[in-house]
């Protein structure tokens, strides 16, 4: 196997690359330089999210009409570019049906979520929620993320709209919501900020878990749309979940200062919770401490990253991480160490 590309020309190496993040058996070496993409020929904005593919394909959605979705290879080459034209590209989510193919989900903050074949090919766009009965034509809809049930059912977080996670079989027909905005600091079941969801199929039946990131907060529901636990991160501002493996995944979008709580961009890092929901490591946070049992404060500790969107997770293990708002780069590789 090849050595990480961990070198760079001299006077090139970017700040904090190298460095070693993470905690017990959770610890990674920084990689700035993995992505090989010619800036020119496929530039980025915002880096959303990504996901991999069962041939070991990274796909990375843009937030960039000329090339919404990259696709990588995991040493970094690109090797394909396509686009849907979307405009706010921002979720990304891959299922594998019954018969082994896979497609894609690409969500649209404009209001758009679309079924696409790993070539780009759309196959479905589900209606918009002021359209299928969902909403009234007064309620916003800003979808962020969507999750596949394993009947097919489509869960989609409006995240940036009215806070509903939306319910549409696998054909696209509109069958039910739950939630809605909350203005309360504890109100299980209502959102703030509805951003991501996934299907946990970690315990006994598989259950959504979404995101509350104002509060936050992962909470998980039955595919009914009932409440069943929460938990909450003091300071991190998470994206939303990813699940490998026994444990759940998050970038760490926004952090907080000791001395202040509140959402500040530029404080980002990855967190790690166990199938037990308890915290285990923070690639470029502090190292998380309980006392008593009760999760503390959490804090960027390095600052190699700024907004973390979002953070896929190969075969291998390693970790790719994407960024908000961060100076239009391409997601740095966290190399395991093992």
């Amino acid at each position: 196997m090849a050595a990480p590309r961990l070198l760079a020309q001299a006077g090139a190496t970017p700040t904090h690359h190298g460095a070693i993040v993470g905690h017990g058996e959770f610890r990674y070496r920084v990689d700035k330089l993995w992505c090989q993409a010619d800036k020119a020929k496929h530039p980025v904005k915002d880096c959303h999210e990504m996901v991999q593919s069962a041939d070991g394909r990274l796909f990375l959605i843009t937030n960039l009409k000329q090339n919404n979705v990259l696709v990588f290879d995991v040493a970094g080459k690109v090797l394909d570019a396509w686009t849907l034209g979307l405009s706010a590209g921002h979720g990304l989510t891959l299922h594998r049906e019954a018969d082994g193919t896979e497609y894609l989900y690409l969500t649209d903050n404009s209001g758009r979520v679309i079924k696409a074949t790993l070539d780009g090919k759309a196959v479905l766009e589900l209606p918009h929620a002021q359209k299928c009965g969902a909403y009234s034509d007064k309620e916003p809809y800003s979808p962020t993320e969507t999750a596949i049930a394993p009947s097919g059912d489509i869960y989609v977080a409006d995240g940036y709209g009215s806070q509903y996670v939306l319910r549409f079989d696998k054909s696209g027909k509109y069958l039910s919501k739950f939630g809605g905005k909350s203005t309360q600091p504890t109100n299980p079941g209502k959102f703030m900020q509805a951003h991501g969801v996934a299907i946990d199929t970690r315990g006994p039946e598989p259950l959504l878990v979404c995101t509350e990131r104002v509060r936050n907060e992962f909470n998980w529901f039955n595919l009914e749309g009932k409440h069943v636990r929460g938990v909450y991160l003091h300071g991190a501002y998470v994206s939303r979940p990813v699940i490998a493996g026994k444990h759940l995944y998050s970038g760490v979008c926004f952090g907080a200062k000791l001395d202040d709580t509140r959402m500040w961009q530029g404080r980002g890092f990855v967190t790690i919770l166990d199938e037990h929901d308890r915290v285990v490591s923070n690639p470029g946070g502090q190292e998380p401490k309980y006392v008593d049992g009760r999760l503390q404060l959490m804090l960027q500790d390095q600052p190699v990253f700024n907004n973390c969107h979002d953070v896929c997770v190969d075969t291998r293990g390693d970790l790719y991480v994407c960024q908000w708002a961060s100076g239009n780069v391409y997601p740095y590789k966290l190399h395991r160490l093992v």
